[in-house]
């Protein structure tokens, strides 16, 4: 584990406070040779390890690889927090598929939160999980959608775990005064998801799945009614093959390339606040409702962990403390001067509608990503319900193969700069 002298010397991009803190991670082996499997699993991260757990657990043959190391992903360095119902509000929902469909995929999302906390309890995994989060607004005109959401969850979702805040109650909860409402929900929280990760990748080895890091996949194809998973150093030969790669899908295989577009999310954490703080005294996260969205929250040893500064390049920016510090500053303006100790950078994948990407992009192999920064809960839940269709148990990943999610205009060339235009749009909109 890092020491806190050396947290004091320059922070580097790379190192997330959740890798320090979790200590020395187990390693895995690199893949050195040609395999045969039931079903290989491409990506390291909650989907492709919980697919691997639950398959193996079921008696199937599987065969897992990462390009690098499980945790260095979006799993392992994301904001932590669970949230509720799927990445896209539900009215949006309605409007595309109906009441019936949109209450059936807020429901798979209440699973998918039970589901995580159970999986946590049944294999004593610490992921520091803490009850509570606050959605909160700066615009007072916001009141009456705030007050109609509520009241829909309760009578038409049966979530009555969301409570209206007005100005007063939400600067006591939030510490600062810089929001004027929000709503509190007392029925989801947030976690530490390296120790999350490093538990679950422990769970599936131990369950009969054969895990391989720094064994990047070059290329996928069908032979002879079989895919063939390429690496470097073999082959892995399979009936069947999950592409769990999201964000970082590059030019493995095109479908999923256009559907799903990588942004840079940056967090920073600050060295423990002390308990005399009035930073969320009550220990919830925190998501605000700006399109370019600020997220952060209170770690177990009373650090400030906050993102908010997105780049839709690839690339992470200078020094990302500075302007980490500048927004937290924006809300708690004592914290103005606060002393940085990590700020990192990760990848997340995104979708056009802000919903699954879940599909059969050639016979036999199934990519399923674009979870939009609401990936915690669904990502494994999704790779249960991939293990469950391959078992035989249920179809319920069919409800998320079937959202219209089109891919992004401009192929490979334009996509990303068009994106890069439509979101610095609603990024200034935030401003107004």
């Amino acid at each position: 584990m890092t020491s806190e002298a050396q947290w004091q010397s320059p922070i580097s991009p790379g190192i997330s406070w959740y890798e320090d803190a979790v200590g020395e991670r187990p390693v895995y082996p690199t893949l050195d040779g040609d395999m045969t499997a039931d079903v290989a699993v491409i990506g390291g991260g909650f989907t492709g390890l919980q697919a691997a757990y639950n398959l193996a657990a079921g008696g199937v043959r599987v065969v897992l690889i990462d390009a690098c190391r499980f945790g260095d992903g979006a799993s392992g360095r994301n904001g932590g927090q669970f949230g509720t119902g799927q990445r896209a509000e539900v009215d949006e929902l309605e409007k595309q598929y109906g009441r019936e469909r949109a209450k059936a995929l807020f429901d798979m999302a209440e699973d998918a939160k039970r589901g995580l906390l159970a999986f946590a309890a049944r294999h004593d995994i610490d992921m520091e999980y803490q009850p509570g989060h606050l959605s909160v607004t700066h615009k007072a005109s916001s009141e009456r959608d705030y007050r109609a959401y509520v009241e829909s969850m309760a009578r038409d979702y049966g979530y009555p775990h969301m409570q209206m805040m007005d100005a007063a109650e939400t600067a006591k909860r939030v510490g600062s005064r810089h929001y004027v409402l929000g709503i509190r929900d007392t029925g989801t929280g947030h976690i530490q998801p390296m120790k999350l990760l490093v538990g679950l990748a422990r769970a599936a080895q131990a369950a009969g799945a054969q895990l391989f890091e720094n064994s990047n996949a070059t290329n996928i194809r069908l032979s002879q009614g079989k895919v063939l998973v390429e690496t470097a150093r073999g082959t892995i030969r399979a009936d069947r093959a999950l592409i769990a790669c999201n964000a970082h899908i590059g030019t493995l295989e095109p479908v999923t390339a256009s559907h799903v577009m990588p942004i840079r999310s940056f967090i920073g954490a600050t060295e423990p606040l002390g308990d005399a703080s009035p930073v969320l005294p009550g220990g919830e996260s925190v998501a605000d409702s700006r399109f370019v969205v600020r997220y952060f929250r209170r770690s177990r040893d009373g650090r400030l962990l906050f993102g908010g500064r997105e780049a839709y390049t690839a690339d992470n920016p200078r020094d990302i403390s500075t302007h980490i510090r500048r927004q937290i500053a924006e809300i708690y303006p004592d914290l103005a001067d606060v002393r940085m100790t990590h700020a990192w950078g990760g990848s997340v994948g995104i979708t056009m509608p802000r919903q699954p990407f879940v599909r059969e992009v050639m016979p036999g192999v199934t990519t399923i990503g674009g979870f939009s920064g609401h990936g915690v809960m669904l990502s494994n839940h999704c790779g249960k319900l991939y293990a469950d269709l391959v078992l035989g148990r249920g179809g319920d990943l069919d409800l998320l193969k079937e959202l219209r999610v089109p891919a992004f205009p401009g192929g490979r060339r334009f996509r990303s700069p068009l994106l890069f235009l439509a979101l610095t749009w609603y990024a200034l909109r935030d401003k107004l």
